[in-house]
Formats: structure tokens, sequence, C-alpha cells
């Protein structure tokens, strides 16, 4: 096991510049697909029973628990001896992370005001897609200093603990006091076997299986079950350095990468061309989307990176210029995968899933260009 904190950090980067450039490969796939003679197989497809769910229900509700529980794995590496192991470390990231949350939403919420139905997707444009953010920068190779990466990965995992917050607090449906209970159990033995020293990986997958079933018929959305398992995987090193959340996070970030998160892409970016009328374009919900992530969430990054920098609380990234710390801002407006995720959760019309679709891959777009640009033009002068 690599113990170089640098290796580790520039091993976990390459992993997420893959997954961005194979997100974007499936994303683009889908638009291909649900444009061609295939449209009507891929609607089937998604559509095809399979033990009482859709295969979309599958993906959407069982496959992305994984994708979850690998998000809260990295969130606690990161807590326990990452980038948000110190105040001094966490204070930039989180903060701008806060911000970068809270301007799409007031953003989204101006544009949908008095339409109570269309505010349940405030928290849509509020989340950051690592991969996809990541990926762009790979583009950029040594052109973007490796102080910004870390900054930019530090921020996407506050901003996926802030959604994990959204979701299971503002997007559960009736709960149910019996599946909770066993969900508790399920936790709480968890927790002792993990203070009890237990190492054992297979004991918390049993575990975790039976905590995702209890989870699903509670009404908390049934992802939630990988966080919580997550957070319950011992992350003590032994000797060599090894810990079963380093190997679990290890085996799974293929499984993720290649497979559950392209598929996840392909299942829910499929847009149609014909949905592009200028109704749906320039529908309120479309808008806050697009507002929300493009200029919402640059806005609250700088707004509070600068105010925080200014009363002494924070140092920006060592060796960055003020065009690429703003090209990175820019960046955090990729939100792809889990603001997709967020508003097949707020909504269920079918229109209003088309708007959801033609907000989130225009504003993650409009954000990755003018990201990419603002990267590739910044140089070291007049730095942050």
């Amino acid at each position: 096991m690599n113990s170089n904190p640098i290796s580790s950090i520039q091993a976990f980067l390459k992993g997420e510049t893959t997954a961005g450039l194979v997100l974007m490969g499936a994303a683009v796939l889908a638009l291909i697909v649900a444009n061609s003679p295939a449209a009507d197989l891929y609607a089937a497809f998604l559509d095809f029973p399979l033990l009482s769910k859709t295969v979309l229900h599958w993906i959407n509700d069982g496959l992305m628990a994984v994708f979850f529980f690998l998000v809260g794995l990295e969130i606690k590496r990161e807590v326990v001896g990452g980038e948000l192991s110190t105040r001094a470390k966490a204070a930039l990231p989180v903060l701008a992370a806060a911000g970068g949350m809270a301007g799409p939403a007031i953003i989204y919420a101006v544009l949908n005001w008095g339409h109570s139905e269309d505010l349940r997707g405030w928290a849509i444009p509020t989340a950051t897609d690592i991969a996809f953010a990541l990926g762009i920068m790979a583009l950029l190779g040594s052109r973007v200093p490796a102080a910004l990466k870390i900054f930019l990965t530090a921020l996407a995992v506050i901003d996926d603990l802030g959604a994990i917050a959204i979701i299971a607090v503002f997007y559960t449906a009736d709960l149910s006091v019996t599946a909770l209970g066993a969900a508790a159990v399920c936790t709480v033995m968890m927790v002792v076997l993990n203070r009890m020293g237990v190492r054992h990986i297979g004991v918390y997958a049993v575990l975790g299986a039976m905590l995702w079933v209890a989870v699903l018929k509670s009404g908390v959305h049934a992802t939630m079950a990988g966080v919580i398992t997550a957070m319950c995987v011992p992350a003590v090193k032994d000797s060599e350095g090894a810990s079963p959340l380093l190997t679990l996070e290890h085996r799974l970030h293929p499984y993720v990468t290649f497979f559950i998160l392209p598929l996840f892409a392909f299942a829910n970016a499929g847009l149609s061309l014909f949905d592009l009328t200028r109704d749906a374009v320039l529908h309120p919900v479309t808008l806050g989307i697009v507002a929300g992530l493009f200029f919402g969430k640059q806005v609250g990054v700088l707004a509070i990176a600068y105010a925080a920098r200014a009363v002494g609380w924070v140092q920006l990234p060592p060796g960055s210029s003020a065009g690429q710390f703003y090209g990175t801002a820019l960046l955090t407006g990729v939100g792809f995968t889990m603001s997709l995720f967020i508003g097949n959760l707020a909504f269920v019309a079918p229109d209003r899933l088309t708007e959801v679709k033609i907000g989130v891959l225009g504003g993650s777009l409009l954000s990755g260009l003018a990201g990419y640009i603002f990267l590739r033009v910044g140089t070291n002068k007049g730095v942050v």
C-alpha cells in the first residue's frame, strides 16, 4: 500500500478524470441513440420490467446505491486523513461549497417563485459532478496547478455531502417506522462491530445489503443505505497501511467508473431534440437550472472564497492565477450526475423531466466550456 500522500492524491485524481471522460462518452451516446431510429428501443429498454421494477428504477435506486457507497467512502477518507482532516485544510472547500450550493438554490427559487410544484427542483443546480469537472481539467494537463485540482476535489466531496443531506431531508416519501427501526438496528450493529475491531469486509457487505432493503421500504431514498454503510466501514490502517475502507474504495472504483456511472448517464441523459421546444427551453425550471449552475455556482463560490480571504480565514490555492481560480469556480457548475439524480427525485412528470435534462445538460455544458477556456488562457500572472 502506497503511504505517500501526494501519490495517493495523484492516483485519486487520475481515476476521477478517467471517470469524467467515460461519462462524457456515455452522455453523448445517449443523446445520439435518443435521436436515432433506435430511440424506441432505447425507451423500451429503460421501461423493461424486471422483478416488479423497471430497468431505469434498478439503475437509479439499486446500482446508484453502490455509487453513493463509494462517495461515502471517499468522504470518510478525506475527513479521517485527507484534505478535510484539519480545520485549516477544510476551511476553504467547506465555505466555497456552501456558497456554491446557496447561490444556485436562490437563483432557481427566484425564477420559480409562486409555483410550488416547480420549487421542488431547487436543489437540482446545487450539485457538482466531481468526475466530469476533473475530466475537463484533465484535458488541460499540467496547465492547471495541482493545488487547484485538490481544491476542486475537496469542494466536490463537500458538495456531495451536502447533496446527500438534501436528499435525506427533502426528498423522502411517507416514512415507515417499522422499516426505519430495522434500518437503525442494522446501523447500530455495524457501528458496534466497527468499535469491536471487526475488519472483515463481508460482514459489512451483508449488513449493508440488509440496510438497503430496510431503507428502500422506509420511504427514505435507498441510496442513503450506501452512505450509511460507508460511514461504518473501519478506516483504521494496519501495520502495512491497509484498511477495509481503502480496500473497498480501491476495489469498487473501477466498477463505478466504467459501469455504474456510464450506465446511469446513458439511461438518464437521453434527450430527444424534438423535445427542445421554445416552451421547454424557456420554462422557469429549465432557466432556473441553467442559471443556477452557470451563474449561481460561480458567484457563490467566488463570493464566499474572496470574502473569507479578506477577513483572514483562508488562503486561496497557491500558485494559481485569478483566471485559473475563476475557471475552477466555473467548473463547479458542471452538475450532471448528481443534478440529474436529484431531478429524478424532485419530479415525475415527463415534461418536467425533459426540462430537467435540458437545464442540466445546458448548464453543465456552458459551465464546462467556460471553465475550460478560462483555465486554458489563465496564466500565473496576477496570482490570487
